[in-house]
């Protein structure tokens, strides 16, 4: 019998941790101390914050004694953009993307609308330029702003250039700053010290070619921020990190010595990239991190950029590997010559040999092209550095930002601090949060986006009701009131909208509605077999009702809530335009399903049922909250479909004769945007959920709404981030294949508020998911973003009738009520919130309230059966 030891291993082995994979596994002891070198605990991590901060402040306030590490440079940049700016420019990039300068021709329009992409290209800087004279580099930049105006037709009169300069400098004003140390292995003799702007306006004018006014400098930092998307939050905050790294943020000028002025804000940059402290950072330096240092071009500066930027983490990694190799735990100490020269291994190589999405095999090639012979122990090795490495240098890139927003949140004198984070560089992009952050954006809506979406319904509401082409039917259902509280009687009620079908008893007396129902299920033979046996099905379970109730041989009254698109040509006549929600019963679309009711009720026979009214579940919901409100006029459901119902002006509706009164007015909002008005908000999820259902093309908002789809829209999310290796380590499971597992009611589990995250975990590892705590923060901001996507864009339609309503009546404000059911809707718990804050931005002219229907289906189509009998009555009298 094998020993096996306390840690689970034989003895004699020890256990070395991959970071990423968070499993031991049999090493030798030098390799597990050089991971452990790279190991930074919580409390080293709070230390590195807690002194950058110290630093940071210091530097604010002007203080030399002791000397910051850091330099705080204000850029005299004042304010963030708006939105509405306007105009056309040229941009200089220089030292953002490593041995290369950008040129780009800029057109900003004003509106998010109406963009216009950026026109641009990159000139490869000869390494002779970038260690040479500094006029050689700036007569450089000159001649390719000219080679890339020349491509355009551009008008040469006073071009106005922001010029991005990505190195340290002081700043003296927006189009004056001397630079104080190059970096990112630039060396241009002559320029430091130098007013860099006044450099490249000279070097311009000996170009002669093109009238060029240099407006602004910004570093890299500044334009990330600058050109962060306009969201709900204030983007205040910039972060780099590619070769080099660095933050800026924007401050109170107040606390800014250097400015002497006491009022507004400025954007600081700072220059991180230079921090060190001996007693914080020390503890976290390694023997590789030192032997870099001593070999770069700088040794002793930029020592918390050494450990983070990209130019770097390439060869931290090749410093390891060899370091293994002499010692012959890899490539059975065989080293190459590629592996001893300097700078061999570059960020792309470890992004790509991290990436566990491929397993080994990228490893393994990159490493056969540095004339190496990998086994498969090696390849796993060298990818456990990769992450040891990239951890560490994520890790105290999120100190140091914790340090700047605490910075921020103390300087703003706020208890919570809401703010964005405009983030840039290629560690950052090749990183899961940045691939995340891109997958999610599109759901991510605008107040624009819907105000456009609740324009555009409110157009399709209007052409729908005057018969013209629409994706919104806006069909009469003949329901001319809605309930007064004199209603009374016994009622039966029908109710068929989904794979449960209900037959009630409904007896409405004077203060109280008492309701019996009985619930009966629908085979799948039955919802897609033909027509004729799904009504005798549903005839039989009426029978079945009678006989428990002692109703046989009794005559009640008898609504038909049929939850299904049907144009109705009178309060007891509707036909059926399409099956949705999983039906495809044969014989039915084009025909009158009271008609077919009646027939399955003769066929029978000794059975007599008197069908007053058909209604659907969404009229039947607004009835039944009428009752109890009579400012009730529109009804809401979001449940496995999604469709909307209201008290439409008589004179609006073009194809019911009469110029008085009221009707009701079903929309059949599901299939709104099925006209392609939806396309601009539609993603590459939407498409391949839409692609797989048995409507393709149909009920495009129901299919971005309700809860039969929301599950599918995660899954297929899900499945896109497990294939980029973001999720799940990149582990294909198979219950993730199957459709339908991902169900809406997980999303209203997951985003409860009273979970923790290890019961997220619990759910997930139900569904056979094997998953890490941040996996499970993932999955959850991905629910997050489908759901409130989904409640924005059901507020938009809200919205948009609403304030149809209001305008009909030439009111200046409008107080209504919604009767809403569903499922997603009532079980969610944020949807309805989302729902009401939405309607409140897009509608501020209406007061609304939500009223969550107590049995909408069945009770409703009972008291709209009673709103007839009571009408009749009264036009007898």
């Amino acid at each position: 019998m094998a020993t096996i030891g306390p840690s689970g291993l034989h003895p004699g082995e020890r256990a070395s941790v991959c970071p990423h994979e968070g499993v031991p596994r049999p090493s030798g002891s030098l390799e597990l101390e050089c991971l452990q070198q790279f190991k930074v605990t919580r409390t080293q991590l709070q230390q590195i914050q807690a002194s950058l901060l110290c630093s940071m402040e210091q530097a604010l306030k002007g203080q030399d004694s002791p000397a910051p590490s850091v330099r705080m440079l204000p850029t005299y940049v004042r304010s963030t953009p708006h939105g509405t700016e306007q105009g056309d420019f040229l941009v200089l990039e220089l030292g953002a993307t490593g041995a290369s300068l950008r040129v780009l021709w800029v057109t900003l329009t004003g509106t998010k609308e109406c963009r216009v992409e950026p026109r641009s290209r990159e000139f490869v800087i000869p390494q002779e330029v970038i260690l040479g004279a500094g006029q050689q580099l700036f007569d450089f930049a000159a001649r390719c702003l000219s080679e890339f105006l020349d491509a355009y037709p551009v008008e040469n009169q006073g071009l106005k250039l922001g010029f991005n300069f990505s190195f340290p400098c002081h700043q003296t004003g927006l189009d004056r700053s001397t630079l104080i140390s190059w970096t990112k292995g630039f060396r241009c003799s002559g320029v430091e010290g130098q007013d860099v702007v006044q450099l490249l306006r000279d070097a311009i004018q000996r170009q002669g070619t093109y009238r060029i006014d240099v407006v602004a400098m910004v570093n890299d930092t500044v334009g990330t921020m600058m050109g962060c998307e306009l969201g709900t939050r204030p983007c205040e905050v910039g972060l780099i990190v590619d070769t080099g790294t660095n933050a800026c943020y924007m401050e109170e000028a107040r606390h800014v010595a250097a400015l002497d002025e006491d009022r507004g804000r400025t954007c600081v940059s700072i220059e991180w990239g230079s921090f060190y402290d001996e007693d914080a950072l020390g503890p976290v330096l390694t023997t590789f991190d030192s032997a870099l240092d001593r070999e770069s071009l700088t040794p002793g500066a930029q020592r918390f950029e050494k450990m983070i930027g990209g130019l770097y983490l390439g060869e931290l990694v090749r410093l390891v590997l060899v370091h293994l190799t002499q010692h012959g735990v890899l490539f059975d100490g065989c080293a190459s010559p590629a592996l001893l020269s300097q700078g061999c291994i570059l960020l792309d190589h470890v992004a790509e040999m991290e990436d566990t999405a491929t397993g080994t095999a990228r490893v393994h090639t990159i490493l056969q092209d540095l004339g190496l012979s990998p086994r498969a122990s090696d390849a796993e090795l060298v990818q456990c550095v990769c992450v040891a490495v990239c951890t560490r240098a994520a890790q105290l890139c999120a100190a140091a930002l914790a340090a700047v927003l605490s910075r921020l949140q103390h300087s703003r004198e706020q208890q919570t601090l809401q703010v964005a984070v405009a983030t840039g560089g290629r560690v950052f992009e090749r990183h899961p949060r940045r691939i995340l952050e891109e997958t999610l954006a599109p759901f991510q809506l605008t107040l624009e986006q819907l105000t456009v979406v609740q324009a555009q319904m409110r157009e399709a509401m209007i052409r729908g009701l005057q018969g013209e082409a629409s994706s919104l039917r806006m069909l009469p259902t003949y329901v001319r009131a809605t309930p007064d509280g004199s209603e009374r009687g016994d009622f039966l009620a029908l109710d068929l909208g989904g794979t449960n079908f209900r037959v009630l008893l409904v007896r409405v007396a004077e203060g109280s509605v008492q309701i019996i129902n009985q619930v009966y299920s629908i085979p799948e033979c039955r919802a897609q077999g033909s027509g004729q046996k799904l009504f005798d099905h549903i005839v039989d379970c009426i029978v079945d009702f009678q006989k428990r109730q002692g109703l046989s041989g009794q005559s009640l009254p008898l609504g038909f809530t049929f939850s299904f698109p049907c144009k109705q040509l009178g309060l007891d006549q509707g036909i059926l335009l399409n099956w949705t929600k999983g039906f495809n019963a044969s014989g039915c679309e084009g025909q009158d399903v009271v008609y077919l009711l009646r027939e399955a009720i003769r066929r029978r026979q000794a059975v007599e049922l008197n069908v007053v009214a058909i209604v659907n579940d969404t009229v039947g919901t607004m009835m039944s909250c009428g009752y109890d409100d009579p400012r009730c006029e529109m009804g809401l459901i979001v449940g496995t479909g999604t469709n909307a119902c209201y008290m439409e002006e008589l004179r609006n509706v073009a194809s019911v004769p009469g110029d008085s009164g009221l009707m009701c007015i079903n929309m059949e909002w599901g299939a709104f945007g099925d006209d392609g008005s939806l396309g601009t908000l539609s993603t590459r999820f939407d498409t391949s959920v839409d692609q797989a259902s048995i409507n393709p093309g149909k009920q495009r908002f129901e299919k971005m709404i309700s809860g039969m789809y929301l599950g599918e829209i995660v899954r297929h999310i899900l499945l896109h981030l497990t294939n980029l290796g973001v999720l799940f380590r990149g582990q294909k499971t198979q219950c993730l294949q199957a459709r339908d597992i991902f169900k809406t009611k997980f999303l209203s589990e997951i985003e409860s508020d009273s979970l923790a995250l290890r019961q997220v975990r619990a759910i997930l590892e139900d569904l056979g998911l094997t998953l890490t705590s941040d996996d499970a923060l993932m999955v959850l901001e991905v629910c997050q973003a489908v759901s409130r996507r989904a409640a924005q864009l059901c507020g938009a339609g809200v919205a948009a009738v609403v304030e149809k309503i209001r305008e009909n009546r030439g009111l200046q404000e409008l107080t209504v009520s919604v009767g809403v059911d569903g499922t997603l809707y009532k079980l969610h718990p944020h949807f309805s919130k989302l729902v009401s804050a939405t309607v409140r931005k897009l509608a501020p002219q209406c007061t609304v309230t939500f009223l969550q229907s107590e049995d909408g289906s069945g009770k409703g189509a009972a008291l709209v059966t009673a709103v007839a009998c009571r009408l009749t009555q009264m036009a007898h009298v």
